[in-house]
């Protein structure tokens, strides 16, 4: 097996379950739909030269299934939704996945970790701290400084308003 599948293999294990959740909000319950977003978002991580770590992978799978869903993604054979998003919608939202991606990368790792087990991965806090092997209040003391960190960069990025 080369270092892609294996790569693979543990974003697979890693992220289809949250993500999977994610695409599902996103798609308004559609599985099938969510399920080829889901596979498709995998496949592209093989290639990319963004994904690194499965561990770290997690904003950049974020993105890239989002606007997989914005274009109106669909597997061969499959059929598209009803009205996709316009070309510039959908540019516009791909680009705004990447750069907050991009902005996450830029958060001290106390910080990032605490964001994404609480907003990406939908973890209530007792959740995340045991995940992250931290204390509750560790947790949101994290998150809240995380958050205005991404805030603050975003806005220097002319992503959102200060």
């Amino acid at each position: 097996m080369d270092r892609g599948e294996d790569v693979v293999r543990q974003l697979y294990g890693r992220w289809r379950g949250p993500l999977r959740g994610y695409v599902l909000r996103l798609v308004g319950g559609d599985h099938r739909y969510a399920e080829d977003v889901v596979q498709e978002t995998l496949r592209r991580a093989r290639g990319s030269a963004d994904v690194r770590t499965p561990e770290e992978a997690g904003p950049w799978l974020y993105a890239v299934a989002r606007a997989l869903v914005a274009s109106g993604f669909r597997c061969a054979g499959g059929e598209r939704p009803e009205e996709p998003p316009s070309e510039v919608d959908a540019v516009d939202h791909a680009l705004q996945g990447w750069q907050v991606a991009e902005a996450l990368r830029g958060l001290s790792r106390d910080h990032r970790d605490a964001v994404v087990e609480l907003h990406y991965r939908r973890r209530t806090v007792a959740e995340a701290a045991a995940a992250l092997g931290i204390p509750q209040g560790a947790v949101k003391s994290r998150c809240f400084y995380g958050l205005r960190a991404l805030r603050d960069a975003l806005a220097e990025r002319g992503v959102t308003e200060p």
